[in-house]
């Protein structure tokens, strides 16, 4: 039974060391494969095929996940013709799946150039540092290091300028706001305080004109009193005369008058009786 065991194990690892060999043996196949195919993609793209080109390394990446010069020649092949979002998803894949520092850090230079062609400088001063924790001697990748930083800086600076000046206009516009609200509250006080003042007028107005009518009322009454009684206004204890009725006054003195003509006239005709007398003839006819 023992031996049976035995000879059941020996079986099993030696089916598995033969699997592992065949495994190892088709990835070395695949990857000889992959490299043809870069190299066949290589060719083409020197020969501007960028199509055809980017066919052998996009199969190339698919045979085998282990050759990493596949995505980073595409990425490349994207990053000259300007394609960088496309570049920058095969940098990114090359870095991941490479295993040495030298590779990796060929992958992350090239992430921080995609970077600094996107203008995103806070990104690309990240890929280039990880590029110099790979290989700290490439002087390449620590001047785009600095480069990188003194971009990121101006940015920053510009984008404070902007907020500043962008704060300056918003707060001149609250002002302005402010003002325009103020002013509206001003005249509707002011509309108020007129509306206030004219109903405070008219009431004043209306009470003037009262003041007006008692006082002309009063007048008229005044006047009524001072004024000489005309016909048909006499007191009630006084006789009233009929119309065209004389006065005493004037009755004595038109009678005054009468007896003075009737006495100029009298004098008058006893002035022609004298006159006009027989005178007696003393001679004798």
């Amino acid at each position: 039974m023992g031996k049976l065991i035995y000879t059941f194990l020996l079986l099993f690892i030696s089916v598995s060391v033969f699997s592992q060999e065949e495994d190892a043996k088709e990835k070395e196949r695949a990857l000889r494969t992959s490299t043809n195919l870069t190299w066949d993609g290589n060719k083409n793209l020197s020969e501007n095929n960028f199509v055809q080109a980017e066919v052998d390394y996009r199969q190339a990446i698919a045979k085998s996940p282990e050759n990493v010069a596949a995505p980073y020649n595409l990425g490349t092949a994207y990053y000259n013709n300007e394609t960088y979002s496309e570049a920058f998803g095969r940098f990114k894949e090359a870095g991941e799946v490479a295993t040495s520092k030298k590779d990796k850090h060929k992958a992350y230079h090239n992430m921080g150039n995609v970077f600094m062609k996107r203008k995103d400088y806070s990104k690309a001063v990240e890929a280039y540092k990880e590029a110099l924790r790979n290989d700290p001697t490439d002087d390449e990748t620590r001047y785009n290091l600095a480069l990188a930083k003194e971009m990121q800086k101006k940015e920053e600076e510009e984008n404070k300028d902007k907020n500043d000046e962008n704060k300056d206009q918003q707060d001149q516009e609250d002002k302005k706001d402010q003002d325009q609200n103020k002013d509206g509250d001003n005249k509707e006080d002011q509309n108020q305080d007129n509306k206030d003042q004219g109903e405070n007028g008219n009431e004043g107005d209306k009470g003037d004109e009262k003041k007006d009518e008692n006082k002309e009322g009063d007048g008229d009454q005044k006047e009524e009193q001072n004024k000489k009684p005309e016909q048909g206004d006499q007191p009630q204890d006084q006789p009233q005369r009929k119309p065209n009725q004389l006065s005493k006054q004037q009755v004595e003195n038109l009678l005054r008058a009468m007896q003075n003509a009737e006495k100029q006239v009298q004098e008058k005709i006893d002035a022609k009786k004298v006159k006009g007398a027989k005178v007696k003839n003393e001679k004798d006819w």
